[in-house]
């Protein structure tokens, strides 16, 4: 009663995991290994009925049957183990070791061997299966938290001791040693499995997590220049605030746009003018400080934000320095490009507290010194 109680339980929560397995496999872009370790706790679970299906125990069939199942379930465990992290296992070679055996476990039960030579066999088999499954995971490149690789690891390992030791040992000590190991074995696939899910919700966190900040940077970056765009600037503004700005500090809004960039775009085409702009994010880039925050919002327009100023003189210096670092010749191909900027400028906390006031009050600047021939830059001034 205990036995089939056993198997019955057992094959129950093999069908479980087969299913949860088989799901995942489905869904797009999982690694394949999923789908081959469905297959193997699928052999399993049909080992597991083979017992149930017939009255003894002890019946020569149903041994055969499970041992022939127990090494295939272990063939397609390590062919789904590589595949899942990434090693170069000789499947063919793999294949062929397990017919083999198979072809082995049958003469063993048409010449009737003994039984230590037959459990031995068996044995020896899953536990080298079970420790390349071991080094395959140890080795393997899929990006996947420790703790579940050393799960992994550990419940293979006491599978194969499982298979080495207690299963000999049982046989000396319980009169009912195969009900005995059988559940012991049962709770050890049961934990290595499981590990397994685990390891496949790990690789789905991590897709959703990697789709997000991808989204993210579509979304807060500009992906010509790879500079912040405005939608970036405006949502981390108050928080650049709090964390660049102290008592007696302030900070200033520059609203740059570039002088005869037109031109560039009209005579040399679109995709000069894209290689223009590019030289002009890498320029602001290494002319501004770590603290700085630097956008494109618009065509050939730049908004950079200078933290941490402590006099007004700074922030005339930046300007200059910008000026001086958008000026210089422009280098695509065999021609040369000589552009300039104008550039507006409004400070906190004395020209407003929010970005929309300030980058509105650095716009006015800009087209004041625009007005007044271009090529400079000016810090707003009340009208």
């Amino acid at each position: 009663m205990l036995f089939q109680i056993v198997h019955s339980a057992g094959s129950a929560v093999y069908f479980v995991f087969f299913l949860l397995l088989l799901l995942a496999s489905r869904v797009p872009r999982t690694n394949p290994g999923c789908g081959w370790w469905a297959a193997a706790i699928f052999v399993a679970f049909v080992a597991r009925l083979a017992f149930l299906s017939v009255q003894a125990d002890d019946a020569a069939l149903a041994k055969l049957l499970y041992a022939l199942l127990s090494v295939t379930e272990k063939l397609l465990l390590l062919i789904g183990t590589g595949k899942f992290f990434g090693a170069v296992l000789s499947n063919r070679t793999l294949t062929l070791s397990t017919l083999l055996m198979q072809l082995w476990l049958l003469s063993a039960h048409v010449f009737n061997y003994s039984a230590a030579l037959y459990s031995s066999g068996l044995a020896l088999f899953n536990a080298a299966f079970l420790l390349l499954v071991i080094i395959t995971v140890w080795r393997g490149t899929a990006a996947l938290y420790h703790g579940i690789k050393l799960t992994i690891v550990l419940t293979c390992s006491l599978l194969m001791l499982h298979w080495l030791l207690f299963v000999p040992i049982s046989r000396v000590f319980y009169q009912d040693w195969r009900t005995v190991a059988f559940i012991i074995g049962t709770a050890l696939v049961v934990m290595q499995y499981t590990a397994l899910i685990a390891a496949v919700l790990s690789l789905f966190q991590k897709r959703l997590l990697d789709s997000e900040s991808k989204a993210l940077e579509l979304a807060y970056k500009d992906p010509l220049t790879g500079l912040s765009n405005k939608r970036y600037v405006d949502a981390l503004f108050g928080k650049a605030l709090q964390l660049a700005t102290r008592p007696h500090q302030f900070l200033a809004l520059y609203y740059i746009d570039l002088d005869k960039f037109k031109p560039v775009n009209d005579q040399a085409g679109h995709k000069v003018g894209d290689l223009v702009l590019q030289q002009v994010a890498q320029r602001m880039q290494a002319c501004l400080r770590s603290t700085d925050i630097c956008a494109r919002i618009g065509g050939d327009e730049f908004v950079v934000i200078a933290t941490q100023l402590e006099q007004q003189s700074q922030a005339a210096e930046i300007a200059e320095k910008i000026l001086q670092c958008l000026q210089q010749p422009y280098h695509i191909a065999d021609n040369s490009y000589q552009l300039g900027a104008s550039i507006g400028i409004s400070l906190y906390p004395s020209h407003g507290t929010a970005f929309g006031d300030l980058l509105d009050k650095a716009d006015t600047a800009m087209y004041q010194i625009k007005n007044a021939g271009r090529g400079g830059y000016r810090i707003y001034q009340p009208t």
